[in-house]
């Protein structure tokens, strides 16, 4: 069946998102303040694989910048799946018109620098404090 991208119109703080998201390093995504159940800010993709949830793309627009993050289960990772949730969300801020589309690695990450080196294969930029940013708008799609 392959990896399926869906868009979550009315995302909720649930199991699977804190099952996946409990994967990435301690202090990463601060998650303490969500209730089961709870809205939750910005908009949010779920990746599915088979039916099983293997990811999470998420992103935020402000004048014309998208923050985005991206989350996969530790026991999908390095088979692609962050690089479909990665082009999938160019893709979504292309088509809202977004300018630059960016990630902040915080410096005490603990993995930091591959967190880093992965972005910058992706095209992105160091820019302002820990920020990577890539240009969407204007850029040659591919």
């Amino acid at each position: 069946m392959g990896l399926q991208w869906i868009h979550e119109t009315a995302p909720i703080w649930d199991e699977s998102k804190s099952t996946v998201l409990a994967g990435a390093p301690d202090g990463i995504f601060k998650t303490d303040s969500y209730r089961p159940g709870s809205l939750i800010p910005g908009d949010w993709w779920r990746v599915e694989d088979d039916g099983k949830v293997v990811g999470y793309g998420w992103m935020d627009c402000t004048w014309g910048e998208a923050e985005i993050l991206l989350v996969v289960d530790p026991g999908s990772q390095e088979r692609g799946v962050g690089t479909f949730i990665m082009d999938h969300l160019e893709s979504e801020a292309r088509e809202r018109g977004v300018n630059y589309m960016y990630n902040v690695v915080p410096a005490a990450h603990p993995d930091g620098e591959r967190v880093t080196a992965w972005l910058r294969k992706r095209r992105f930029e160091a820019a302002e404090s820990d920020r990577l940013r890539r240009l969407v708008r204007g850029e040659a799609k591919g």
